[in-house]
């Protein structure tokens, strides 16, 4: 009987130590987010783990362009090239596109292809508090951290941080960095087709570029000015 009470009570202690970690955990990641809803923040934790991995292997680190730019400041037309691109449902879901996530499965069981179907705030989220990889955990902790960042901030908010954190080019973050170094000119002066291309290298900004597009990213270009029309003002 004693060795059975002591499991007993190591069991309840374990349990409590289980719930103190997990509701420390929960109130650090709540401060996080909630502090970034005021405060804009002062690097991603991509960029740090570039720059961790380029010393570990030696390397010269390359700061990346960056340049914060308030989302008043920023052009209209890149903000609706980029809704137009990335998420056209942004105003309408709450961190998840479950109807677009339906048609990328369409696409997969009928012809095979495969896609992305994150959102503008999942993005946003993955930048700023993940690690780059695949696993399983990091999908979790990614929809946790969406459904935080839908609750604690307003949709201008997320797009403000999107659009100065998004990697847009090799050393390149953000949409003022992006706007200087491919057209020479600010966030705020881009014309209606500069932003249809700077929002249509997105998927792939280290292979794409908007000065010299390919046929591919001239095809989305003409995409994304035919659907831009159709987003909200922000």
């Amino acid at each position: 009987m004693p060795g059975k009470k002591r499991k007993k009570n190591g069991f309840k202690r374990f349990l409590r130590l289980l719930a103190l970690v997990l509701a420390s955990v929960f109130l650090f990641t709540v401060f996080q987010v909630l502090t970034l809803r005021f405060v804009n923040p002062p690097f991603t934790l991509g960029t740090t783990y570039d720059r961790v991995l380029q010393v570990y292997k030696g390397e010269t680190w390359h700061k990346p362009a960056w340049q914060w730019k308030p989302l008043d400041k920023i052009s209209g037309h890149l903000k609706r090239a980029v809704l137009a691109s990335e998420d056209q449902r942004f105003l309408k879901h709450h961190g998840f596109d479950f109807i677009e996530l339906e048609i990328v499965l369409k696409d997969l069981f009928s012809s095979g292809k495969t896609r992305g179907a994150s959102t503008i705030t999942m993005q946003t989220a993955r930048t700023l508090f993940l690690l780059p990889s695949r696993s399983m955990v990091r999908k979790l902790l990614e929809a946790y951290y969406t459904v935080l960042i839908e609750l604690l901030w307003n949709k201008k908010r997320i797009v403000e941080v999107y659009l100065n954190t998004v990697d847009w080019g090799k050393y390149i973050m953000g949409a003022e960095a992006a706007s200087q170094n491919y057209f020479k000119r600010s966030a705020g002066a881009l014309t209606r087709e500069q932003a249809a291309l700077m929002a249509a290298i997105l998927p792939s900004p280290r292979k794409w570029s908007p000065v010299k597009p390919d046929r591919h990213v001239q095809w989305r270009q003409k995409r994304i000015m035919e659907d831009m029309d159709k987003m909200p003002d922000l």
